[in-house]
């Protein structure tokens, strides 16, 4: 990833004299590759120092976004980011698309497909999706706050 191309919306952009903490990765659009997505995100947690519930519920969320982007787009490669500032954590994992239209919460999931996004949902304090722009698919991100040791 090119330096300065940040996958979060320029709601997080930086004010001078704040630091942040800031973490991405790349991964081929794989089913295997979403164990790889938990492994990553659980061991940068883990250095953060974050609360064990904000760690928990971001290693899920990653997991249920990066599949996410494996079973519903035709995308080569996912890429995900990881940015901890003012106690908030916010994951985000762009695609590369070329499906209309964005992600939609469905209230009625059945057996095997549909409960992911409910249950970002129900762990993230806030969480939406956009164009990437520049045909490069989606980014869909998610929002935590969190308790941590290290001041982020």
């Amino acid at each position: 990833m090119a330096p300065g191309s940040a996958l979060i919306p320029r709601l997080m952009d930086l004010s001078p004299g704040t630091e942040a903490l800031r973490y991405c990765f790349a991964l081929p659009a794989h089913p295997e590759s979403v164990a790889g997505a938990r492994r990553l995100t659980r061991s940068r947690l883990g250095e953060w120092r974050l609360d064990e519930d904000t760690h928990e519920a971001a290693v899920l969320i990653v997991s249920e976004l990066v599949t996410n982007a494996v079973v519903h787009t035709r995308s080569a490669r996912v890429l995900c980011e990881l940015r901890c500032l003012d106690r908030r954590l916010r994951i985000a994992v762009q695609d590369q698309g070329h499906q209309p239209g964005g992600p939609r919460l469905c209230r009625t999931a059945d057996d095997e497909h549909g409960r992911g996004l409910l249950l970002v949902d129900a762990m993230s304090s806030s969480w939406g999706s956009r164009y990437a722009g520049f045909g490069s698919g989606r980014i869909v991100w998610a929002e935590l706050p969190h308790g941590a040791e290290l001041p982020c």
